[in-house]
């Protein structure tokens, strides 16, 4: 049997695998709401692998071992601020806004929260969140659409667009039908099957150089500043520069839809605890993989004999292909599919929620059956899924540089406005909506400037502060904000294993 056909069958496999969980998961929805949030009742070892899952796309098994292969550790700053994120992610932010959430006229998106939580009747804040996140995910899901279709192209030596179609139409059966328990049941899998890749490969690699020293050594000199974390530069106020801008990765977390989406979806409060425990353990052992399988590709492509890398997105991916068994190998080249249609479809979702919650809703005077918001939500999954793609057919930059863009995004627009929401009272609806739009403006016209920080950290900082100046100008008292308030901080400190 040849090597491709091994690397078929276990494609075949997974895509089987995904497909039925998806059946699964449609077998078990049955309203609007297990549609969008599973009923909330997302056991927290589903959450907390869902939410790493869907967090780290395509990047994690190529865009950062391809960035570390590269330009070597000074890339580590971005796992290590991630990683940073993450943790007081779910810690500050997780139990309070599951509290927040129910408390809140039972909100089931992000956009939902802002309006109940401020009571703007204007609708205004509800629609302009919600134009963000489709805008932002959009253009998310089309670098995940990209990652398929570069993953097909130097896997298999085929067709991009035929690559990237056949990604995106298998994550969109699961996805259309199994909604967010499809969606988040499958992160699961894919994202124990990234794991396992990312501890695979680079101990493989490392066996086949002879073992760490002779790593190290090939490394020193192959890449002689590729073990530096400072870039093989003397610490300046560039390269301090350089490092700041790489650890604000990490508060992209406090504003991305799909990762707090799995805090509303929690049963409780107090399962933020174990999720936290799980989700991060399972962080640091995949992104020290990956950070390590960037290294172990340095020395391994560094050796006589080995044919040169063409592409440094594919250092994984080519290290399986030549040193593991073709169907291992096959397995490998899924776990990198795992990583992109995690992405893909826990956004797919959250994109579906803002057209049927957030918009239809608001035009539509009079109450929707429920059965028609579950067809409008896979139809609206559908009408997504299309333009993302149409986007992907002729990508223009890396697949960092697409998912960086719409990581700032959401994290400038969205991350201290939760932050705000969830712990000031003073916040206003006009504060939001001026922190909104001033974290988007300035995370699109930023990289005109050419200062080489990253968009991500101005935006928060300028949205943060344009939302507390323009809420204290507009604070008005609201006795249900102040009761709301001091129920969710009585809620979430009452439940076993929420932090104070």
């Amino acid at each position: 049997m040849s090597d491709q056909v091994y690397l078929y069958i276990a494609l075949g496999i997974y895509f089987a695998g995904m497909l039925a969980i998806g059946f699964f998961a449609a077998r078990r929805t049955k309203d609007h709401e297990d549609y969008m949030l599973a009923g909330r009742n997302l056991p927290p070892w589903v959450a907390a692998l869902s939410a790493g899952a869907s967090d780290m796309s395509g990047w994690l098994v190529m865009g950062l071992p391809g960035a570390i292969y590269a330009t070597g550790l000074i890339e580590a700053w971005i796992a290590i601020g991630l990683t940073i994120g993450a943790y007081l992610n779910w810690l500050i932010v997780a139990p309070r806004l599951r509290a927040y959430t129910e408390v809140s006229n039972n909100s089931i998106t992000v956009p939902s929260f802002f309006e109940n939580r401020l009571k703007d009747r204007s609708r205004l804040l509800r629609i302009v969140s919600a134009l963000i996140i489709l805008v932002f995910f959009t253009l998310y899901i089309s670098s995940g659409m990209v990652a398929g279709g570069v993953f097909f192209e130097s896997s298999f030596d085929g067709d991009y667009l035929v690559g990237m179609l056949l990604v995106t139409g298998v994550t969109l059966a699961y996805t259309l039908f199994g909604g967010f328990l499809g969606a988040s049941l499958t992160d699961v899998a894919q994202g124990l099957l990234m794991m396992v890749a990312l501890i695979l490969v680079p101990v493989v690699a490392i066996a086949n150089v002879g073992g760490l020293g002779a790593v190290g050594e090939a490394i020193a000199s192959a890449s002689p500043d590729a073990l530096s974390f400072t870039g093989g530069e003397a610490l300046s106020g560039a390269t301090v520069l350089a490092i700041v801008s790489a650890l604000a990765w990490g508060l992209g977390y406090f504003g991305q839809p799909h990762i707090i989406v799995r805090f509303m979806a929690l049963p409780s409060p107090a399962g933020a605890k174990p999720a936290r425990r799980i989700g991060i353990g399972w962080m640091v052992i995949s992104m020290g993989g990956a950070v390590i399988a960037g290294l172990a590709g340095i020395a391994y492509f560094d050796q006589p004999g080995v044919e040169e890398l063409a592409n440094p997105e594919t250092v994984v991916l080519r290290m399986s292909q030549i040193l593991l068994h073709p169907l291992i190998a096959g397995f490998v080249l899924a776990a990198v599919l795992a990583a992109i249609m995690s992405t893909i479809s826990s956004q797919l979702i959250v994109c579906s929620s803002a057209l049927v919650e957030d918009l239809y809703k608001v035009v539509r005077k009079a109450p929707p059956r429920d059965r028609t918001l579950v067809i409008l939500g896979r139809s609206c999954v559908l009408a997504v899924a299309i333009v993302a793609a149409l986007l992907a057919i002729s990508p223009n930059d890396t697949i960092l540089g697409l998912v960086a863009f719409a990581w700032a995004g959401f994290g400038a627009s969205f991350g201290p406005l939760i932050l705000l929401s969830l712990f000031w009272k003073r916040l206003t609806a006009w504060g939001v909506l001026a922190g909104m739009v001033s974290g988007s403006v300035i995370v699109f016209t930023w990289p005109l400037l050419g200062t080489g920080v990253y968009e991500l950290l101005p935006g928060f900082i300028g949205a943060l502060i344009i939302a507390v100046l323009v809420s204290l100008a507009t604070y008005r008292a609201n006795a249900d904000i102040e009761r709301e308030f001091t129920d969710t901080a009585a809620l979430t400190i009452a439940r076993p294993g929420a932090p104070a």
